[in-house]
């Protein structure tokens, strides 16, 4: 495996400008800066919970509203993904988590399979935290699976709360993600396929 499980990615279309530096191997640091403070906090979330270091400016057309610049982050960060697992020699590649929040209780599984797949759940009890717009979480997590490359189950399985409904579903991507990315010393040379690549 990779000793710089790192990536630095910029995009920069007509919508948003998108620059990020990914650590897989970090401490839980990060400075994220979407425009968008709910997104932001959920980011967090990964980091703090994930133990990866991310840096994320994304600089978008809020004025027209908050799509195209959670989508896009999603597909910087799908790409950062992507690059800093290479060739995913010696990683375990699956990974699961089962995250609760008070009264909330999600469950995130994930195959860094290099096939993208969303399979997504989440029965929010409102449209909106604050003024986000909470179905623009489907079109983040679609966005990283497709260029990331990773299968991507999402289940909510109780909530009231819709803050607490996400915010245990990212704990627990970040959980299932930092699973499926360590180091399997058994695998240390090896590919997790019988392909022999993913």
């Amino acid at each position: 495996m990779s000793a710089q499980r790192q990536a630095r990615i910029r995009r920069e279309t007509k919508e948003t400008v998108i620059e990020a530096h990914l650590n897989l191997d970090g401490t839980g640091l990060g400075s994220i800066n979407s425009g968008i403070p709910f997104l932001d906090h959920m980011l967090d979330q990964w980091v703090r919970h994930g133990l990866v270091d991310l840096n994320l400016v994304c600089t978008g057309d809020l004025a027209i509203d908050d799509h195209h610049s959670v989508e896009d982050c999603g597909i910087v960060l799908g790409q950062a993904l992507a690059q800093a697992l290479g060739d995913k020699k010696g990683i375990r590649r699956y990974g699961h988590a089962y995250v609760p929040l008070d009264e909330a209780l999600s469950r995130v599984v994930i195959d860094l399979s290099g096939r993208p797949g969303l399979f997504y759940s989440i029965p929010f009890t409102r449209a909106k935290v604050g003024s986000f717009d909470v179905d623009l979480f489907r079109e983040f997590f679609q966005a990283l699976v497709n260029h990331a490359g990773m299968t991507l189950h999402i289940d909510n399985l109780t909530g009231i709360n819709s803050h607490h409904q996400i915010e245990s579903v990212f704990k627990a991507f970040a959980r299932a993600l930092r699973m499926a990315t360590e180091a399997d010393p058994r695998m240390s040379t090896l590919i997790p396929s019988t392909k022999g690549s993913l």
